[in-house]
């Protein structure tokens, strides 16, 4: 059965069982997106007068979703999703007593276990209240997201955190960089335990969401048949890969232990210098390659791409219409999932065209990609 704003969608599932699998299926994945050709003519629904009901108020978090997925296009495997934005609320830390606050684009955490030292506080006194505003406020509106989605599009279950990132919001990233230094033991305990947290709050959110999802999606635009999300620590960025792989990769393991298809969101240059002791780990499927703000497109970052498919990891980028055919010329399409952003539907489907004529299957292309990796560390500027 489609889905209203993916008539494609029977179609599109066998093709991210296949990704997931690191089979080829014809062409590379591809989610491109455009605005659709001769759109509704309706007027953008109008935000409420306060900022905190602009991500609060479920009418017009319904009426905002509807407006922008009657709008697009959804190429290839991109997937129609309804959210309510990432304000932070729906943030782990606020379900653990973090304060929040809301603006206009988004959500401001205030870290509360922030003096003295890490070993001054026990980590099993936190627990999640089950009358917690936030927390009720996030399966709320993912009830209601279900609802309005029906038959429509997907539901995220939304960006609830992860590795290192959660300890952070608690804590402060000053005072985490210095707890590492001096308490890296204490540190992954502390997150040991804070990721079992957040396996609690994924399957109560997976649950509400499965069915209508015929599996899962979240902040991260990709399908899964069964539980995924994307592993990620963008705290990372900050620490050496000795201290990375000491403290943080447990949990990261962990994390892809339990869940059926993980993407790991490697966000920024600095946090590179971490992917080999990533490309380890055994039940992690796929990489994504995020240079950052201030820094050329993950085509840029060529050395790290290949070493992603020499591992035989999946690969995720996000490039430019006019960087696909270097993208397919550089790369095997086996295992790669490009997100494109075009200007118009015709762009999206030339591109989609494009996809299926210049896609090869190049397994040779691992090993050979391997020896012609850059390590010296200018190649990571």
């Amino acid at each position: 059965m489609g889905l209203l704003y993916k008539p494609d969608w029977e179609e599109t599932k066998p093709r991210y069982e296949a990704w997931w699998a690191h089979e080829c299926f014809g062409r590379c994945a591809i989610c491109v997106c455009s605005p659709k050709d001769s759109p509704p003519d309706d007027e953008r629904p109008v935000p409420p007068e306060r900022v905190e009901d602009r991500w609060l108020d479920f009418d017009y978090a319904g009426a905002v979703n509807e407006y922008h997925m009657r709008r697009t296009f959804y190429g290839g495997e991109a997937l129609p999703i309804w959210n309510a934005g990432y304000p932070g609320w729906g943030f782990i830390p606020c379900f653990l007593g973090a304060r929040v606050d809301l603006d206009e684009t988004t959500g401001w955490v205030h870290p509360f276990l922030d003096k003295g030292e890490i070993t001054d506080y026990d980590y099993r006194d936190l627990r999640i209240d089950p009358e917690n505003r936030w927390w009720k406020l996030t399966q709320e509106m993912l009830r209601f997201g279900v609802e309005q989605a029906h038959g429509k599009a997907l539901v995220t279950i939304g960006a609830i955190g992860g590795c290192g990132d959660t300890l952070a919001g608690i804590r402060g990233t000053n005072q985490l960089l210095l707890d590492v230094a001096d308490n890296p033991e204490y540190v992954r305990e502390f997150d040991m335990y804070l990721i079992r947290q957040w396996i609690e709050v994924y399957e109560t959110l997976y649950e509400i969401a499965r069915e209508a999802n015929e599996g899962s999606t979240c902040w991260f635009p990709l399908w899964s048949p069964g539980r995924f999300y994307p592993s990620h620590n963008d705290f990372a960025y900050m620490i050496s890969p000795g201290t990375f792989r000491e403290v943080f990769l447990p949990s990261i393991r962990t994390q892809t232990e339990y869940l059926d298809h993980t993407v790991h969101h490697l966000d920024g240059v600095g946090n590179f210098t971490h992917l080999d002791a990533l490309l380890e780990l055994p039940k992690l499927q796929a990489i994504q390659i995020v240079p950052g703000a201030g820094k050329p497109g993950p085509l840029h970052y060529m050395n790290e791409l290949k070493r992603v498919q020499s591992a035989g990891k999946n690969l995720h980028i996000g490039i430019a219409p006019q960087e696909v055919e270097t993208a397919l010329q550089n790369l095997s399409a086996r295992g790669l999932c490009l997100t494109v952003w075009c200007d118009s539907e015709a762009e999206a489907r030339d591109v989609l065209r494009s996809c299926e004529k210049r896609s090869k299957d190049r397994p040779d292309s691992f090993s050979a990609a391997l020896g012609s990796v850059d390590r010296r560390p200018e190649a990571m500027a």
